[in-house]
Formats: C-alpha cells, structure tokens, sequence
C-alpha cells in the first residue's frame, strides 16, 4: 500500500490531506469550547446549528465549484482555498458574537466543499493504475481514521499548555503547510475541456445528471445511505450510550477508538480484498454488516464488551461501504467530467448525513437508543435493498450501444462504426443514458 508513496506527486498531496485533517481536527475541539465561551449552557444549540450550516454548504457549493472547476487551474484552485481557511480559522479566535461564528463557519466549510472534491478528483489522474489507486484509496480511508483518533490526543495535550484560542491558530498553520505541499506538487495538466453551451442550471447540474443516470452510482448513493446509518450513530450517540453506562470519559475514547480501528483494519485489507471480490461485493458486504450491527444492539441489552466489538465492526463495515467509492467514481466519468462528478458524489452523500444524523439525535433523546439502533437499523437496509435494486450484478465496462440520433459521418460514428458498437460506457453529451440490457 506504502509503495505509491514513492509518486512525489502524490506523496506531497497526501502530507497536503494529512496535516490539513490535523489542522481540522484541532478546530473541532476549539470550535466546542468557543461556543461554550460565548453561549454557555446553549454552545449544544450552537455546535447543531453550525453543523446544519456545514451541511448546508457542502450540499449547496460542492456542485457549482464542481460545474466549472473545468475551467480554473486545479492547482491556483486548490491553493487559494487553503488560504481561505486558514485566514478563517485565524479569525475565529477574535469573533465576540454566535452570529460571527455562524457567517465564518460557512465561508470555511464552503471552501473545504471547493477543496475536497477537485483534491479527490485529481488523484485519478496521478495515479492512473487500478491498483495504485485502490492503494490511495485506502491510505485516504486511514489518513481521515488517525485523525478522528489522534487529533483530540494533539488537542487535549496542547490544552495543558496554552488557551484553546491558540488551537485555531495551529490549524491555519496546517491549512498553510497543506497550501506549500500543494504547490509544490507537480499536478498534471488538465486537458482543455471542449465548450459546452449551458446554462448556469445545466452546468451546475451535470454532475448530479450523470451520476443519477449511471446504475453503479445509484448504488453508490444508496450504500452510503447505509453507511450514514451506522455512522451517524457512533458518531452521535457513543457518548451517551458510554456514560450511560456510568462509565467515563477516558472510556468514550476507547469505544470511539474500537470504531476508528474496525476502519483503519478494512481499509489496510481493501486493496487484497479487492484483487478477489468486486467493487459491489464488498460494498453490499459492509451494508450488511453496519445493518445487522444496529439491530443487533437494537434487540439485545447493550455491554461494554459488546460495544466495543459492535464499534469494531461498524468501523470495518462503514471502511468497507465508503473506500471503494472513488474507484467508481473514476470508472463511470470522463475526465472533463470528473470534477463535476466528485463534486456531485460530494453533495449527494452528505445529504445522507443530513437524514441520518437528525435521526440518532433526536430519536435517541425522545424515544430512547434502542429505538434509534432500531430506526438506523431499518434505514441501512433500506440502503442495502436500493443498492441491490439498483446497481446490477452484472456490470461490465464496456456496453453494446447505437446511435440512431448521430449524423453518418460524426467523429463518434467514424471511429466506431456506424451499427451497435461497444466500449467503455460512461454517461456523456454523447451517451445521455444507459442502454436497456436483456
């Protein structure tokens, strides 16, 4: 897995991701302890409004920076929103008022919604192997797993020594040294995209439009959803279920910590799996293991030792859903169109977060956390079944197509003759939809 560090590329934007993930987890932990500061007994009320806020921005940004990143240097791109946050987080510290925090937290979250996707969907073009790309895949799915786990470690450390408004300044300080590595990074050159006339709706609606007209896309929305299920609810609920327990707060991190090691484990087994199962069979396997989990613990009586196994398997499972993604992503996009489709994936799967996080919240508050496990339980398979449904067995990259609508001598025609003719299928200006098979 290690050997596609040796790409100097890569191995400058993958330092670039980990120390901006750092940098990020070092601002959560700040960002709880400056609302407490502000608002007191309502920082709660704060931090889920904030949270909102960054749902909002990734949902609502992501696509249009992904309609014309066609257009703008990947790299100048990449670079200026580093910048962005860190001149964000650098304010952070100064605000005096929850309606600074809320305005600030957009413009950083926006950012990161411009950020993310064109990172993600550079790396393809990097690594261009099948299994080199699997291997970053699952360097990525380990990088955002240390993170969850050692950037509170970092934070509760610092916090010995200096005030929690210095915590922001260490995280402009890693969205700075994220911006060097990229520059010094030697991106490809991404091939001029022929124009298309469009209107703004359109362009900022291609993405969308071809992921939703491809069927392993459609399944990759609805593993996802399966995979929000069992997140949303370690993420939310662990604390509650742990000090439940009458257990302490050393003791919420070890059960976090079995969660983030289930999915450091799937993701350091991926690229083996991958060589002997298929994209789709280890997906659907990880659906099933996160939908069995929650009705597990929805059933039966919750212990330690059982949690904490519970959370390695949830951790294995949500690794097992989540990592293969790109590699979809990258099978079913032209490059042109890559941005505009990471960007989509990007959008489309925190709207899962936006279900299922209300769910584990608000359900396990009024109703209990046997009967949010329930509801969560019901919601992956839910997601298990719309991917089984949606995303068949059998499929091939290259489908037989014709082309009733084209001209006798387009360059399409010429090149694959005239009568049905195969190739690899991606949805196009070309291909607006997949063909109906047998």
């Amino acid at each position: 897995m290690l050997s596609v560090l040796a790409n100097r590329t890569y191995r400058h934007l993958f330092l670039a991701q980990v120390i901006a993930l750092v940098g990020t987890g070092l601002a959560t932990v700040a960002l709880g302890l400056l609302a407490y500061d502000i608002a007191g007994a309502d920082a709660g009320a704060v931090l889920g409004t904030a949270l909102a806020i960054k749902m909002v921005a990734y949902i609502g940004f992501a696509p249009v920076v992904g309609a014309y990143a066609d257009r703008l240097p990947t790299k100048a791109l990449l670079v200026a929103m580093d910048l962005l946050r860190a001149g964000v987080a650098l304010a952070l510290p100064f605000v005096d008022a929850v309606w600074q925090v809320y305005l600030l937290i957009f413009l950083l979250q926006s950012a990161s919604a411009a950020f993310t996707p064109t990172f993600q969907a550079t790396i393809p073009a990097i690594l261009p192997g099948e299994e080199e790309y699997t291997n970053a895949l699952s360097l990525s799915r380990l990088a955002y797993d240390l993170e969850s786990l050692l950037s509170p470690i970092l934070a509760a450390a610092l916090l010995t020594v200096i005030s929690f408004h210095w915590l922001f300044a260490g995280t402009s300080v890693g969205f700075v040294a994220s911006a060097l590595l990229v520059v010094t990074a030697a991106l490809p050159l991404r091939e001029a995209a022929a124009a298309k006339v469009e209107g703004v709706w359109r362009k900022t609606t291609r993405g969308a439009r071809i992921y939703l007209a491809t069927p392993r896309l459609r399944g990759l929305l609805a593993i996802t959803l399966a995979a929000a299920a069992g997140s949303a609810m370690v993420i939310v609920n662990t604390v509650v279920i742990v000090r439940g327990m009458g257990r302490t707060q050393e003791e919420v991190a070890l059960a976090l910590a079995a969660y983030g090691g289930g999915s450091m484990l799937a993701a350091l087994l991926l690229p083996r799996v991958l060589r002997r199962m298929s994209d789709r069979g280890v997906m659907l396997a990880g659906s099933l293991i996160l939908a069995c989990m929650l009705a597990a613990f929805a059933l039966v009586p919750v212990t330690w030792a059982a949690l904490l196994f519970g959370w390695l398997a949830m951790g294995a499972g949500y690794s097992l859903c989540v990592t293969p993604g790109g590699r979809l992503l990258r099978r079913s996009s032209a490059e042109a169109d890559r941005p505009a489709l990471f960007a989509a994936q990007f959008a489309l799967s925190h709207v899962c977060w936006l279900i299922a996080y209300p769910i584990a919240g608000q359900i396990g508050a009024r109703a209990g956390i046997g009967t949010a496990f329930l509801v969560l339980a019901v919601l992956a398979v839910i997601g298990l079944l719309l991917a089984l449904r949606l995303w068949p067995g059998d499929d091939p990259q290259e489908l037989e197509h014709s082309h009733p609508d084209l001209p006798a001598g387009h360059p399409h025609l010429a090149e694959h003759g005239t009568a049905a003719h195969s190739h690899d299928y991606r949805i196009d200006d070309l291909h607006r939809s997949w063909p109906q098979r047998g």
